[in-house]
């Protein structure tokens, strides 16, 4: 579970995460990065190329499919490998707030791919996993619907963004602030 040098002498609780949490964490960054990026391009770029247009589209959903997987595996391998305490002097609001956050990731995370995915569906168009490996399509093409999931996708992602803005910040002054180690967790 820990490796040399991750406990304190006499404790059991980690002090960073394992190799594994941390990778799982920082793949799942860069696929949310990359998703975010499509997602803008695609929504304000408009590509006039119907067939590159349609290509981005199905990247970004295949995109966050892996996202759920990876979610779903990180979860799993979470059940055995707790998360390293958090600082025992931070106040408890601070505490809740940050359980909170980690919570809402996790949510959103596992929903907004899915309410993508059948947005997708509902507009007519049943997703190919990176083009290769066709996926279910459980809902059939339903305008009316699809027009309701995407919107909520839409909100969901913006939501999305502001908690990764809040998650770096709380990152960055645990780090400058407080400077009590939370940052080093991770990396």
């Amino acid at each position: 579970m820990s490796t040399s040098g991750n406990t304190m002498p006499g404790h059991a609780a980690p002090l960073r995460y394992d190799t594994a949490s941390r990778t799982f964490h920082w793949v799942t960054v860069a696929l949310v990065l990359a998703t975010i990026a499509l997602g803008l391009w695609i929504a304000h770029a408009r590509p006039e190329e119907e067939a590159f247009k349609l290509t981005l589209y199905n990247i970004h959903e295949s995109i966050g499919v892996t996202i759920w997987i990876i979610t779903l595996a990180r979860l799993a391998w979470r059940l055995g490998h707790p998360a390293p305490p958090l600082p025992a002097e931070l106040p408890r609001a601070i505490r809740i707030a940050a359980r909170a956050n980690h919570s809402a990731f996790y949510l959103w995370l596992l929903t907004m791919p899915l309410v993508g995915f059948l947005a997708t569906n509902a507009w007519g168009f049943p997703l190919r996993w990176f083009g290769l490996i066709p996926l279910p399509d459980p809902v059939g093409k339903n305008i009316p619907l699809a027009e309701t999931l995407t919107a909520i996708h839409r909100l969901m992602a913006w939501t999305l963004g502001a908690m990764i803005v809040l998650h770096v910040f709380a990152a960055l002054w645990h780090q400058a602030v407080r400077r009590d180690g939370t940052l080093r967790k991770m990396l």
